[in-house]
């Protein structure tokens, strides 16, 4: 795997990479993020019970459409057709909930950046939908869980 800076020329200038000569593949990533909040607020989460309304649903589609704008959103991302993506929010203890985004397409440039801007935007829709009962949320642990796919090949956190 090249160590380069792809998104820097010769000069050192930021430009878009050039992904006309490469070949079209199916590529997919998974992203989480971790929300960690009072367990009343979780409770409350889990069962409906707060004043904006179903906070997971909105969450979820925030988060996809997060993935869809992510190229007016980091300026160097190229604009892609994204043919699925998935986010899925899980509770893994009784004060943290994980978000996890998950983006594929067949395209000649990954889908990392989408599924890290998924789970970003629907971890901070459930912040904001929440913080009417607790401010004190705190969203951590965005990360790349996995990548397939691609020139580079497959990639995971697990194997780091």
């Amino acid at each position: 795997m090249s160590e380069t800076l792809t998104h820097l020329d010769h000069q050192g200038h930021a430009h878009m990479v050039d992904v006309s000569d490469k070949e079209i593949t199916k590529r997919t990533a998974t992203a989480q993020a971790i929300l960690k909040m009072k367990a009343s607020t979780l409770i409350k989460v889990m069962e409906g019970g707060l004043p904006k309304g179903d906070v997971l649903a909105t969450a979820r589609i925030a988060g996809i459409q997060a993935t869809k704008k992510t190229s007016d959103l980091i300026p160097l991302c190229h604009p892609l057709m994204l043919t699925k993506v998935s986010v899925e929010i899980n509770t893994i203890s009784d004060c943290e909930l994980e978000v996890l985004c998950t983006c594929s397409l067949s395209g000649k440039t990954g889908v990392e950046m989408e599924a890290l801007t998924g789970a970003s935007v629907a971890a901070l829709t459930l912040y904001d939908m929440c913080k009417a009962v607790d401010k004190g949320i705190v969203i951590n642990n965005v990360s790349l869980l996995e990548k397939k796919g691609g020139k580079s090949g497959d990639w995971s956190k697990d194997n780091v």
